[in-house]
């Protein structure tokens, strides 16, 4: 039976979705094609119907992931005044409720240290987004352009650590304790930095000059 170009783009789009969510449920290597496929209704012979290869399907689902973490942040960011939009991605990302669910949350704490260890297809793929949401976050933060990137790297590393870190520790004090921790941290990146140190820093620059 021949279906329609809809149809297909339909049920290519319904496989990547499912396997967005297993894969960072179980991981990168924690299920199967076949299974990918049961998951979206199809049998394992209609895979190459829709994708190249395994590697393939992967990196349109880690790109779907990151794709529904950066829309998620610029819905939270039209909902806030602008004095709050970085806080409340920051609470968002480190709360409860994304820790205990992990496959519907960001494709990062979930599937980073895998695909440090994919082909260079799928890093690519996966810097890309990256770079996308470390200029949402720029956008959020005070200070020049340069200044507010490096910010912004350094509290996506201080949201990836902590969620990791919080998962790692289950769902007790100790895990609710790093959510609480990073968020602090987090949010310390949005404060402008202290007159007094400024000043010290010139004159610091003016002294080796």
């Amino acid at each position: 039976m021949r279906y329609s170009k809809e149809h297909k783009a339909e049920t290519h789009a319904r496989i990547v979705k499912k396997a967005s969510v297993r894969l960072r449920e179980r991981g990168a290597h924690g299920i199967g094609v076949a299974d990918l496929m049961k998951e979206a209704g199809l049998t394992h012979g209609g895979f190459y119907a829709h994708f190249d290869s395994r590697e393939a399907l992967v990196v349109e689902a880690f790109e779907y992931a990151m794709d529904r973490s950066i829309a998620r942040w610029r819905q939270q960011s039209a909902d806030t005044t602008p004095e709050e939009r970085f806080s409340s991605i920051v609470n968002a990302y480190l709360s409860p409720q994304h820790r205990d669910n992990p496959g519907h949350g960001c494709a990062m704490p979930a599937l980073g240290a895998e695909i440090a260890r994919e082909g260079p297809k799928t890093r690519r793929a996966f810097a890309a987004k990256l770079d996308d949401m470390i200029g949402l976050l720029a956008e959020q933060l005070p200070g020049g352009p340069d200044r507010a990137r490096k910010q912004a790297m350094a509290t996506l590393a201080t949201l990836m650590g902590t969620i990791l870190m919080a998962r790692i520790a289950g769902t007790g004090e100790m895990s609710d304790e790093f959510l609480k921790v990073g968020r602090d941290a987090a949010l310390a990146h949005a404060m402008p930095q202290p007159a007094t140190r400024r000043t010290a820093t010139k004159k610091a620059a003016s002294r080796a000059s």
